[in-house]
C-alpha cells in the first residue's frame, strides 16, 4: 500500500465510510488529515440535526452563549480572542507565480515559499480536535453562475457560520462530484497568535490557506477569500465579473422591477442601501425595494447581451454597531432570531447590544467584562451578525434565480465631504470604468488623525481584488464589445457637507429619489446637464416631493466645481501611473481627455 492509499484508509477509518465519490477530493482530505493529524474527521451534510449538535457542543464548551430566548430565539453570542477581531490585510497574500500578476495592490509571496510557511504551521495543528470538511456552493445550487468549494477547518464556529453564509452540505457535495472541480480552502484557528497568522491565496491552484484566526473574513473562506480574491481571478479567465457590490431591486408602481449593482467602500451605507425602505410618499404610490444581496455580486453576460448577476452568498455577515431602527429597520428585523452575534455587548437580561442601537446601558462589554464606559465601547466597532438572507423582510425569491437578475445600472460611491456631486452618470462604459477606478473616500480624524485625506479604493475592491489592478481595469474595459448591452454607470455621494460641517443630503430612505433618477436615465426618461465629468441632474430632474431640503443645499449637491475637478484629475492621473506599463492605455487616454475638457 502506497503512502496516499494509507492516508485514504486512515480517513475511511476515522469517518467510518468513504465520504465522497470524487477521488481528487478524498485524496486531498486524506493529505490534509495526514498533515494536521486530527483526532476525528467529520464530513458536513448541512442538516438541522448536525447544526443542533454543533451548537450544543459550542454551548457546552463556552464557544457560544445563548441569548434571551424570548427576545432573540435561537440566537447566540460568540466572543473572539481580543487580538482576533478583524481582517488582517497586511498578512493576506496573493501567491501568484508571477509577482506582477498580483500587482502593487496586493502583498505577494512566492507560492513555494507560502506553501512551506503554511504547511509548517498546519503540521499537527489539529491534534485533539475534530477536522470538519465543509462542501459549499457560492450562489444558487443550480445556477451556472455559481462556483463550489470545500473548506477544511477545525472550528465548529466556522461550520455554523458557513452553513448560514453559503449553500453548504449534501447538495453542494453532489454538485462538486458532478463537476469534478472545487476551490480548496484549508483553515485552522491554530493558537490564535497574531505572530503566527497568515491568509494565503494561490489563484492558479484555486487554493486558500488560512491559519491563526477565527475571525469571519479570515476564517469563513467562502466569503472574501473565495467569493472575491479567488473568484476575481476565475472571472477574468472565464469572462465574468466578481465584485464587491450589493444587488437591489426597485419595483415601480407598474410592478416592474429593475436591478442595480452598487459598490461602496466601508462606512458608506452599503447594507442600508441594499435594504432601503422608500419614503412614505413612494410607498404610498406603490414603490417597493427588494434585497438580492448586500456585499458580493457575480455578473456575466446573458444570451440577450445584458449583464445578469447573482449574490453568491446566502446570508449577511453585517456590522452591528450603528444598525438601528432609524438607520436600517430591515436589518434590525432580520436579526431578531436565528442569528449568531460576534463581539457585541450584552444587557442584563441577555440581549445583544451595540452602540447606536438604543439608549439602554449594557451590563457586559464584548470581552465579557462588566461594562464600564471608561474602558471604551461596549461592543467592538467591528462586531458582527451572521444571519440567513431569507429572514430579511425585503428579501426576494429572485435571489435564488439560477440565471441571475438583469442589471439595469451600475453605481459606484464614496464618502466625499466636498467636490463630488450627489449623483452623476458616466458618458459611456470606458468613462464608467474610469469613474470606478477613481472612487474612494475621505478619512476622518476619528479614524486616522487626519481629516480630508482621500484614499483611492477602485470599485471598492482594494482589499479584495485577487490580481493586478491594471489587469482588472483592462478586464472591465474588455466588456465594451459588440453584442453586449451594458448598463450605464453612475457615481453617488451621500456624504457631501456644508460649510457648517453637516451633511447636506438626508440619506437613508431618501436615497430612493436618486435611484429613481438613475433608473429613469438608464431608460432615457430623465433629463440631465452634460459636464466634463458626466451627466448631472438639475433640481427639476429629481423627484423632491415632500422633501424638506434647503435650496442652497440642493444647489451645492448638484454643483460642478471645475477648479476642484482639475486637481482631482491630476491626482487620478498620478494614481494610474503608479501601475506602470500594465495600465490600459485606453483608461489613461480617458483620464487625459476629461482633464483637457476641464481646461
Amino acid at each position: 500500500m502506497n503512502a496516499l492509499s494509507k492516508e485514504v484508509a486512515e480517513v475511511t477509518r476515522k469517518t467510518g465510510a468513504p465520504a465522497t465519490t470524487l477521488p481528487a477530493l478524498e485524496a486531498w482530505v486524506a493529505e490534509v488529515a495526514a498533515l494536521t493529524q486530527p483526532d476525528a474527521i467529520h464530513w458536513c451534510d448541512g442538516s438541522d440535526e448536525e447544526n443542533e449538535a454543533l451548537i450544543a457542543k459550542m454551548l457546552t464548551d463556552g464557544t457560544l452563549l445563548k441569548l434571551n430566548e424570548r427576545t432573540h430565539p435561537d440566537s447566540y453570542l460568540h466572543r473572539s480572542h481580543p487580538d482576533d477581531v478583524a481582517r488582517v490585510e497586511h498578512l493576506t497574500f496573493v501567491c501568484s507565480r508571477n509577482r506582477d500578476d498580483a500587482g502593487p495592490n496586493n502583498p505577494w509571496m512566492a507560492p513555494d515559499e507560502a506553501h512551506a510557511k503554511m504547511d509548517a504551521l498546519f503540521d499537527g495543528c489539529m491534534r485533539g480536535r475534530t477536522m470538519y470538511v465543509i462542501p459549499y456552493c457560492m450562489g444558487p445550487i443550480d445556477s451556472p453562475l455559481a462556483r463550489c468549494g470545500v473548506e477544511i477547518t477545525d472550528s465548529p464556529y466556522v461550520v455554523a457560520n458557513m452553513r448560514i453564509m453559503t449553500r453548504m452540505g449534501a447538495a453542494a457535495l453532489a454538485r462538486i462530484e458532478r463537476e469534478g472541480t472545487f476551490v480548496k480552502g484549508l483553515h485552522s484557528t491554530g493558537e490564535l497568535d497574531p505572530n503566527r497568522r497568515f491568509i494565503m491565496h494561490f489563484p492558479e491552484e484555486l487554493t486558500i490557506k488560512s491559519y491563526g484566526s477565527g475571525y469571519g473574513g479570515n476564517a469563513l473562506l467562502g466569503k472574501k477569500c473565495h467569493a472575491l480574491r479567488i473568484a476575481s481571478w476565475q472571472a477574468r479567465e472565464e469572462g465574468w465579473l466578481a465584485e464587491h457590490m450589493l444587488i437591489v431591486g426597485i419595483e415601480n408602481p407598474k410592478g416592474e422591477t429593475r436591478y442595480i449593482a452598487a459598490a461602496f467602500p466601508s462606512a458608506c451605507g452599503k447594507t442600508n442601501l441594499a435594504m432601503l425602505i422608500p419614503p412614505e410618499g413612494y410607498r404610498r404610490d406603490g414603490w417597493k425595494v427588494w434585497t438580492v444581496g448586500d456585499d458580493i455580486c457575480w455578473m456575466r453576460p446573458g444570451a440577450d447581451g445584458r449583464l445578469y448577476a447573482i449574490n453568491p452568498e446566502a446570508g449577511f455577515f453585517g456590522v452591528a454597531p450603528g444598525t438601528s431602527s432609524k438607520s436600517n429597520p430591515n436589518a434590525l428585523a432580520t436579526i431578531r432570531r436565528n442569528t449568531i452575534f460576534t463581539n457585541v455587548a450584552l444587557t442584563a437580561d441577555g440581549q445583544p447590544w451595540w452602540e447606536g442601537l438604543d439608549d439602554r446601558v449594557p451590563a457586559f462589554d464584548w470581552r465579557g467584562n462588566a461594562y464600564d464606559s471608561k474602558r471604551g465601547p461596549a461592543a467592538h466597532p467591528n462586531a458582527r451578525f451572521t444571519v440567513s438572507a431569507r429572514q430579511c423582510p425585503s428579501w426576494t425569491p429572485a435571489a435564488e434565480a439560477a440565471q441571475g437578475v438583469p442589471i439595469s445600472a451600475i453605481v459606484f460611491g464614496g464618502r466625499r465631504a466636498s467636490l463630488v456631486p450627489l449623483v452623476f452618470q458616466a458618458r459611456d462604459w470606458r468613462h464608467g470604468v474610469l469613474v470606478g477606478a477613481a472612487m474612494g473616500s475621505e478619512t476622518t480624524a476619528a479614524a486616522t488623525g487626519q481629516v480630508g485625506v482621500m484614499r483611492r479604493d477602485p470599485m471598492a475592491m482594494k482589499p479584495f481584488c485577487g490580481y493586478n489592478f491594471a489587469d482588472y481595469f483592462a478586464h472591465w474595459l474588455s466588456f465594451d464589445r459588440p453584442g453586449l448591452k451594458l448598463p450605464p454607470i453612475f457615481h453617488v455621494n451621500w456624504f457631501r457637507k456644508g460649510a457648517d460641517g453637516r451633511f447636506l443630503w438626508p440619506g437613508f430612505g431618501e436615497n430612493m429619489r436618486v435611484l429613481e433618477w438613475i433608473l429613469d436615465r438608464a431608460e432615457g426618461r430623465a433629463g440631465a446637464v452634460e459636464t466634463p465629468i458626466g451627466h448631472l441632474p438639475r433640481a427639476d430632474d429629481l423627484n423632491l416631493d415632500g422633501l424638506d431640503l434647503d435650496g442652497a443645499a440642493l444647489q451645492t449637491l448638484l454643483t460642478f466645481d471645475r477648479d476642484g475637478w482639475r486637481a482631482e484629475f491630476d491626482s487620478l492621473g498620478a494614481y494610474l501611473d503608479e501601475f506602470g506599463a500594465r495600465m490600459p492605455q485606453a483608461l489613461k487616454d480617458e483620464q487625459r481627455r476629461i482633464r483637457e475638457l476641464l481646461g
